[in-house]
């Protein structure tokens, strides 16, 4: 996720982050004796045009490359590759846990069960010391990305379309939502993803106060915004939240790869998958545009206000699905204050790098304060 640029900035630059310390060089002579026995080549592989993905967040690394070989039968082979690794050690990780077996698995349960379109997985590696951690390893697909930096409202792709072509975005990214939660019988198929006979959303939000603690509280650095949102949410607990479902988890259309034709081509970063109400994506998508949106009007900047509304999104969901949604309140705060410890925690990390300084006023390590305050006081106006 992208920082807020600052007052005097150029918001249209792209901010550069420490993401791994992993030297390329390194990785791909590792890379080249790992592919060999996996591709059956009959001679070292060539592996060319390694690269880090310029779009991309933190949580975990990515490397891009080509690689070429001999098969057996004397006949060329080669393919266009993403790796994708569990932070290395002193890499300072944004979440505590990186489950890449959990996420392989979650990805070859949607492409058996639907026809959304995720990049084709090539291969599991466990053992860390190939790369220095585990990764698997997938097809990359071609395409272009909404970005985050610099983010959308300021630059690029997504902001030059035309109003009718984002509608477009939007719709598609409500469609892969809808039908992410179509998955029938989520609970078989993706049970490694949450306990059996426990409620998805009080465990996911037991897990994002333990994810606070460790990422912050229990390290001195405790977020009074943070809390006092965990205790507005406590209070106004919803009362009858919906079925579990497959949740994508991190739902926008910054983790999709679209074609020319503004159609999602693969659905990306399933991390942040779990089983819950359909309203955590739901309001996520939401949240997260508006986050950016935010930002835009506060440096005097058009934004995108007719980009994702709130309004759009539920009903082209509730019109895909076939399904009415609850109060979005409850889940637009949950939303605010996860994003919160996300950007907290990137906060430290940037300190811990030397590429931001501290302040003594922790509230405003959530880049968002102002928004989810107006929320919690229940004056925050929508679209």
């Amino acid at each position: 996720m992208a920082t807020e640029p600052d007052a005097g900035s150029d918001t249209e630059r792209r901010w550069q982050l420490t993401t791994s310390a992993r030297d390329l060089g390194d990785l791909s002579r590792r890379l080249t004796e790992w592919l060999g026995p996996r591709v059956g080549s009959v001679s070292t592989p060539v592996i060319t045009a390694i690269s880090r993905p310029e779009a991309g967040g933190m949580s975990s690394s990515s490397v891009l490359f080509e690689a070429s070989w001999e098969g057996p039968d004397g006949a060329a082979g080669s393919g266009s590759y993403v790796a994708r690794m569990a932070p290395e050690e002193g890499a300072f990780p944004v979440f505590q846990h990186y489950d890449l077996d959990t996420q392989y698995r979650v990805i070859a349960a949607v492409a058996e069960y639907s026809d959304i379109p995720v990049p084709p997985l090539c291969w599991l590696e466990h053992d860390a010391s190939v790369l220095g951690s585990p990764f698997f390893v997938m097809e990359r697909v071609q395409g272009r990305v909404p970005e985050d930096n610099p983010p959308y409202v300021f630059v690029g792709w997504v902001f030059d379309a035309a109003p009718e072509d984002r509608m477009r975005i939007t719709r598609a990214t409500v469609d892969i939502i809808a039908r992410v939660h179509a998955i029938a019988d989520p609970a078989q198929r993706f049970g490694v993803l949450n306990a059996p006979g426990t409620s998805g959303l009080r465990d996911h939000f037991e897990a994002q106060q333990q994810w606070y603690r460790w990422a912050l509280a229990d390290d001195g650095y405790r977020i009074p915004l943070v809390e006092r949102g965990f205790d507005w949410l406590e209070r106004n607990w919803p009362a009858a939240a919906g079925p579990d479902v497959l949740n994508w988890g991190d739902a926008r259309p910054g983790n999709i790869i679209f074609g020319d034709e503004f159609e999602p081509v693969a659905v990306l970063d399933w991390e942040m998958a779990t089983l819950g109400p359909r309203e955590l994506d739901v309001a996520w998508m939401i949240f997260i545009h508006r986050f950016f949106q935010d930002i835009a009007t506060r440096f005097d900047q058009p934004g995108l206000p007719d980009y994702q509304r709130r309004d759009d999104v539920v009903a082209y969901y509730e019109k895909m699905s076939g399904h009415k949604l609850g109060d979005l309140t409850w889940y637009l705060v949950y939303a605010a204050v996860r994003h919160g410890i996300v950007l907290g925690r990137i906060k430290r990390r940037m300190i811990h790098f030397g590429e931001d300084t501290d302040t003594d006023d922790r509230d405003d390590y959530v880049m968002h304060r102002t928004l989810l305050e107006a929320m919690l006081d229940g004056t925050y106006q929508w679209d």
